[in-house]
């Protein structure tokens, strides 16, 4: 089983896209394939396949510290332990928890010395699982509104999508990740066998490349390069990069009106590239 991470540092410049394009590619050549759609705050896969939502297979839960008063002893362990900066207290007053902050670690409950901290289980997240075709899945993890902290959700999304993997024989797990370098970036992309960088020419396009490929490379992802709307920019900047990092522009996508309305529609699986 291959786990190919399609990733990028910037927004909107096609990850999705070709995440669905490379499944179609796969799945014409008669290959067991699940595309999980690790983006939890945006999910889009299921509207790009013209998919639907419906009731999900699982849920995912995560614990957050919650204080006993009674046996708190205000000694401040917990704002000291907690690397996430969650855990305030003033001069003389209870710890005071900050929810969007935690990153449910349980460090704080761990070191408290008199057990004041107590992890309390909530619903963070949920899973779906369309059969798109017949050697096609799609697994969508979702985090609940206003969830500050998704990198649990992302993780547990992974766990999940790897076990449905094992159980179907899949041949190939596509991880499509939320754009950016941050911490469920990171979860998606640790343990995978390979990454593909999407990009586009534009400043921006090349700054947030560097960052990404930057990345990819500290996690020790092998990282090849897709140029989106080739032919709309400046792709000497890509270029530079991609030098810099002696990294191949492994396929270049020139802009299509036929793939917008694709896009549109929700039927990219369909889609014929040139």
């Amino acid at each position: 089983m291959k786990k190919i991470a399609i990733t990028g540092g910037k927004g909107g410049a096609g990850k999705s896209t070709c995440a669905i394009l490379f499944a179609r590619e796969l799945i014409k050549k008669g290959k067991q394939v699940l595309l999980c759609d690790c983006d939890v705050e945006c999910p889009n896969g299921y509207l790009l396949l013209g998919q639907k939502l419906k009731k999900p297979v699982e849920k995912i839960y995560a614990e957050f510290p919650t204080l006993n008063k009674t046996k708190c002893a205000k000694c401040g362990l917990c704002v000291k332990t907690c690397r996430s900066n969650a855990v305030f207290q003033g001069q003389g007053q209870y710890p005071v928890f900050i929810k969007n902050l935690c990153s449910n670690c349980g460090a704080c409950w761990i070191v408290c010395p008199n057990k004041a901290i107590e992890p309390k289980k909530e619903e963070i997240g949920q899973i779906f699982i369309n059969p798109v075709k017949k050697n096609f899945w799609l697994l969508t993890g979702q985090a609940n509104p206003g969830l500050e902290e998704t990198g649990p959700v992302v993780t547990q999304t992974k766990k999940i999508a790897l076990d449905f993997a094992k159980k179907k024989k899949i041949d190939f797990v596509l991880f499509d990740t939320a754009p950016g370098t941050h911490c469920p970036v990171i979860s998606a992309l640790m343990g995978c066998d390979s990454a593909y960088a999407i990009t586009e020419p534009t400043p921006m396009g090349a700054y947030d490349l560097n960052l990404i490929l930057d990345l990819c490379r500290k996690l020790k992802v092998p990282t090849k390069i897709i140029l989106n709307q080739s032919d709309l920019g400046d792709k000497r900047k890509i270029a530079k990069i991609a030098k810099k990092y002696k990294i191949k522009i492994e396929k270049e996508i020139p802009y299509s009106k036929k793939l917008v309305k694709a896009y549109s529609k929700g039927k990219l699986l369909n889609f014929e590239l040139d």
